[in-house]
């Protein structure tokens, strides 16, 4: 075997653990997460999730790395159309991306609701958690400030809140079984950043 080939492998083996642990945090929560659960999941031979991830916070630091890497292609802010194209664009690309991820991916939100609420006990991994968010906040700033937010960081901040809270409340919340239209979404994106930017 080359060592292209041994490192694609060992590559996929990593995603096919991260994403197992993510898929036990989603079902039995983290008390259900263990390196055997992982292994006896996924189909690997047991040690295999140890040899990959030595300690649970490894193993959980895996979780959190795969859930931004896959969260990163649902929410896809880095394909958000430019200020300058209009805000009929980026309106519909939040609102597309907002109701993907509600409809499609909530296995994902319960798994991230899990890490968050683990990440307020561990120091360490709140450090790690936090670190991997910063790719969804940075973008939206450079947004709000292009589009001439007096404000961007605290506009962020509210976008970010509203945002996080319209999951929650659809995903395991008071919501769940009424998810927003991709209309009603955007409707609402458009009252915040109406409200925020300069008309």
């Amino acid at each position: 075997m080359t060592a292209r080939a041994t490192t694609a492998s060992a590559s996929a083996r990593a995603e096919l653990i991260a994403d197992t642990a993510l898929a036990l945090l989603a079902e039995r929560g983290m008390r259900g997460l263990t390196h055997r659960a992982v292994d006896e999941r996924a189909g690997l031979p047991q040690g295999s999730t140890s040899n990959h991830a030595r300690t649970r916070q490894a193993l959980l630091e895996a979780a959190v790395r795969r859930l931004a890497e896959r969260e990163a292609r649902v929410v896809a802010t880095d394909a958000l159309p430019a200020v300058e194209d209009g805000l009929d664009g980026v309106l519909d690309a939040l609102a597309g991306a907002l109701h993907t991820y509600l409809t499609r991916h909530g296995d994902l939100l319960v798994a991230r609701y899990e890490l968050g609420l683990e990440a307020t006990r561990r120091p360490e991994l709140r450090a790690f958690y936090d670190n991997t968010g910063r790719q969804f906040r940075e973008p939206l700033t450079a947004l709000l400030r292009a589009a001439g937010s007096a404000h961007p960081e605290r506009h962020t901040l509210s976008l970010v809140a509203w945002c996080e809270g319209l999951l929650f409340s659809c995903a395991v919340g008071a919501f769940h079984t009424s998810v927003p239209s991709r209309a009603e979404l955007r409707a609402g994106f458009g009252e915040l950043l109406r409200g925020m930017l300069p008309r």
